[in-house]
């Protein structure tokens, strides 16, 4: 059995270091995420370390609410907790009075690069090396996607959820989520190459 099968298990009995474990290893796809779900309102207000690390805080303050023996249900409960964790800050910065010019501290070397890792799966970087200036081109990218393409690159690449998943989730069947997922990757890449789709 792969490991991370064997920690979902002892997670959904109640082991807080086995869920510590899984959430550690699926930071950098969450990180990305929650990068790519933001938007650039709420990026210019709002750490995106913050919006992480109160996802994992509320994942181990409420781990007895895992119950699923497994690493797609850990999975799903992962990102849909990151999904509702987004949208409760962008309500809320909605409703409160904040200072416009309050400016985000810039990632770390090693953020950007774990979060080109994570982007990697659905772009094709050069040799060269990828770091912060790599990340905003892809976030920017990313943000001119429609929702609906965003919304399964980033379920099939980050979350690591299957086509069935993403269909359920979208309402749409497998065969609809390959297409959608294709014309999403081909738009990705021209306007990586900064070409405007069609």
């Amino acid at each position: 059995m792969h490991e991370s099968s064997v920690l979902a298990q002892q997670a959904a009995q109640g082991d807080q270091h086995a869920l510590a474990e899984l959430i550690q290893r699926h930071l950098p796809s969450v990180r990305a995420f929650v990068r790519c779900h933001m938007g650039p309102q709420l990026r210019a207000k709002e750490s995106s370390s913050d919006i992480v690390q109160s996802i994992c805080r509320e994942l181990l303050t409420h781990r007895d609410a895992f119950r699923h023996p497994d690493e797609d249900g850990f999975r799903a409960w992962l990102f849909t907790t990151a999904r509702r964790k987004i949208s409760n800050r962008a309500r809320d910065l909605l409703g409160q009075k904040r200072d416009p010019r309050r400016e985000v501290a810039g990632l770390d070397e090693a953020g950007a690069a774990a979060l080109c890792r994570a982007y990697s799966q659905f772009s094709t970087p050069s040799g060269k090396a990828i770091l912060a200036e790599e990340v905003a081109r892809l976030e920017a990218a990313i943000e001119r996607l429609p929702e609906e393409q965003r919304e399964v690159l980033t379920l099939a690449h980050l979350a690591g959820l299957s086509r069935a998943e993403i269909g359920t989730r979208m309402n749409r069947s497998e065969e609809a989520v390959r297409a959608l997922l294709h014309r999403a990757k081909a738009r990705m890449l021209l306007l990586l190459d900064g070409q405007t789709a069609q």
